[in-house]
């Protein structure tokens, strides 16, 4: 985000509104909320690689999912191209090298940083982000005290250059703040990349909501030293007004060392953004391939999982653009369509609700829904016409183009519908099921949600083992029954429900299993049972015209809460991600006890299996109470396993020698168990 805004923007943005530069700054940073709380939104429901355009086909259709992906794709770009040549203009200052060559090797290195891949990416990232930071909070902490606590800036002169300060009245302010909007782009180019990062329910609102405070803050401030320390005239024609403020503060500094730190901070922004730059808008043509709107080629992935064809496809780009345009079209173009791209993406959340998918399931929830998206559409609106008719028409020429390429190359490889499909089906027209499919994988990919209670829920499952050969109907009436007396329910009550939830000829059935879910008002918590026939459980279906009887090894029953539906599709996805993995139904069959068979089920790092003896680390533990024993910090004992019986402990209950524990936990305290018990060799742990 720091780049182009702060160390080129600020003189030129200057022509339009004068010394209030630094409020257009400001205010730019205020309009774009609606937009980045949509993202954020919809990044952590979907996280794809691709972002914009991802967003806009998943949610309004492949036609407007080529026209995002195209305008976004190119808006990034013009982006990072104006950053890079920054590398030139400020590289310019001590050597006499040419601009675009110098923004042309920059291209060339940044393309091969990215080859290697984003983990390596993102290391450079640190480096280049933490000097910058450093620097512009020194340039800010020393021009403020320059200008209020010391002689060295005239006060007289200093006012003068405040006056008049809206130069242009309310229509350059909102110009100014069109004009600086590509300043804060960065903050929304995560949700491109949004599929390699890690934990993007926590980790993309949290990342854009500090990224606006700093950046926010920083723009605002420094342009504000820079208006009150460099003449007027100097500024507005000046392409390097941070240099310049920097050697009229910094004056503790000897000779040109101020000049130089700020050009270094300036050209790790530069670096910084490029490099940032052309890592997320390669994403659009490798997300466009891989869904048919782009030749197939750009969706393959290099040896480095990197999408290669994309990333040199993006650099060619890069590289055109660096060689023909000038600044300040570049901005103007930029700022127009992702102004754009943004109406819509506040458009696609109010789709999204309306759609009723229950898969669409979001980490994070944009606040003051739909007003907070209806006011960012006005926003966009507002601001693409004070940006003039030139950017309008460019942009306009892009939707063009985005509609004649899908009409000759994409509608007759795509045959998929957006979520406005599915609220169109509420209002009486038809719905395109295969997006619930895809929204459905998405979920069990990002897994479950930190304070879902799977783990718990399989702790405290019933188990039922048997040998006899069971018919499905009357089991399903047996367990209705148990849960019945267990939830102080009517036992029809809780039949219906596992019927109505899913009918048996909707079941999830997977080789040898089968698992059965209902939801109801009356049920508080999440509720399992798992059935394990050796024999088989029967199911009669018709096949071929004939009833015949296929037999199932494990069954499952799960019943939930209604008025927590989304909670209820994770902890299925979970189950489902778990009883598909190679070899399942025999690796459970082979389990000799309840403990045993419940520890199969969470095989995760998040729990270990501790049995007492005397003589070990872990006997200090023998004869005395749960709640006295000095665990580390985010551990429960969940079961004990004693004389072949399996119950869950409280607090008071006394620990005995051979006792089996099961210690479920945060992973990072069940290693710290794994570590202390590691060499133990009469322990028995998973």
């Amino acid at each position: 985000m720091f780049s182009s805004g702060f160390f080129l923007l600020p003189g030129i943005a200057s022509h339009y509104t004068g010394p209030s530069v630094f409020l257009a700054y400001l205010l730019a940073g205020v309009l774009i909320l609606p937009a980045m709380f949509s993202i954020a939104e919809i990044s952590t429901a979907l996280p794809r690689s691709g972002g914009a355009y991802f967003f806009l086909d998943r949610s309004l259709g492949p036609l407007m999912g080529t026209i995002g992906g195209l305008g976004t794709y190119f808006a990034l770009m013009f982006k990072t191209a104006f950053a890079i040549i920054g590398i030139g203009a400020y590289t310019a200052l001590f050597w006499d090298v040419p601009v675009k060559t110098v923004a042309l090797i920059a291209t060339l290195l940044f393309m091969l940083l990215n080859l290697f891949g984003a983990k390596k990416t993102s290391t450079l990232q640190k480096i280049f982000v933490t000097f910058l930071l450093v620097i512009l909070t020194a340039f800010i902490a020393d021009g403020l005290y320059t200008i209020f606590f010391t002689n060295l800036i005239d006060k007289p002169a200093r006012n003068e250059h405040f006056t008049p300060f809206l130069t242009n009245g309310l229509e350059g302010l909102f110009t100014t703040a069109g004009f600086v909007f590509v300043s804060y782009l960065g903050l929304t180019q995560i949700a491109s990349v949004a599929e390699e990062i890690k934990n993007p329910e926590k980790n993309i609102p949290l990342g854009m909501i500090l990224s606006l405070l700093v950046t926010g803050l920083i723009y605002a401030l420094g342009v504000f030293i820079m208006v009150a320390v460099i003449e007027p005239r100097e500024f507005a024609g000046e392409l390097a007004p941070a240099a310049v403020a920097a050697t009229k503060t910094f004056k503790w500094l000897p000779g040109n060392v101020a000049l130089v730190l700020m050009t270094i901070a300036a050209l790790a922004a530069f670096a910084s953004t490029g490099n940032a730059g052309l890592l997320s808008s390669s994403r659009y043509p490798f997300a466009m391939g891989r869904d048919n709107l782009f030749p197939l080629v750009f969706s393959k992935i290099g040896k480095k999982g990197t999408p290669t064809v994309a990333i040199l496809l993006t650099t060619a780009f890069i590289i055109i653009f660096i060689l023909i345009l000038t600044e300040e079209g570049i901005v103007k173009l930029a700022s127009t369509f992702q102004l754009l791209i943004f109406m819509f993406i506040n458009f696609s959340v109010i789709v999204f609700r309306n759609s009723k998918i229950e898969s669409y399931d979001p980490g994070y929830l944009s606040p003051l829904y739909p007003f907070m998206q209806i006011t960012g559409i006005l926003i966009s609106l507002v601001l693409i016409i004070y940006m003039g008719w030139m950017p309008v028409i460019f942009s306009s020429g892009i939707i063009l183009i985005g509609l004649l390429w899908y009409y000759y190359h994409v509608r007759s490889r795509v045959k998929r519908e957006g979520a406005i499909f599915h609220w169109f089906a509420l209002l009486g027209k038809y719905q395109y099921d295969e997006l619930e499919n895809e929204f459905m994988t998405i979920l069990k990919e990002k897994g479950l949600r930190q304070g879902d209670p799977f783990d718990e829920t399989v702790i405290k499952a019933r188990i039922s083992i048997s040998d006899k050969k069971i018919q499905l109907d009357r089991l399903i009436d047996k367990i209705s029954g148990i849960f019945a007396t267990e939830m102080n329910m009517k036992k029809n009550t809780v039949k219906g429900a596992f019927i109505k939830s899913s009918p048996l000829d909707g079941l999830i059935s997977i080789p040898n299993i089968l698992i059965i879910y209902a939801k109801h008002s009356e049920v508080i918590h999440p509720s399992m049972h798992i059935i394990v026939s050796k024999t088989g459980i029967y199911r009669r279906i018709s096949l071929l015209g004939k009833d015949t009887e296929t037999p199932i090894n494990v069954c499952f029953f799960v019943i939930n809460p209604e008025n927590n539906p989304k909670q209820q599709l994770r902890m299925l996805s979970r189950l489902i991600d778990i009883v598909e993995k190679e070899d399942f139904t025999e690796n459970l069959m082979q389990c000799k006890s309840h403990r045993e068979i419940k520890e199969f089920m969470l095989q995760n790092e998040r729990f270990i299996t501790v049995k007492l003896l005397s003589g070990t680390a872990q006997g200090v533990m023998i004869g005395h109470q749960i709640k006295n024993i000095q665990l580390p910090k985010g551990v429960l004992v969940a079961l004990i396993e004693r004389d072949n019986e399996t119950f869950a402990p409280n607090g008071s209950t006394v620990l005995l020698e051979n006792d089996t524990l099961t210690i479920i936990g945060e992973s990072n305290s069940i290693a710290k168990l794994f570590k202390e018990y590691i060499n133990i060799t009469d322990m028995d742990y998973n």
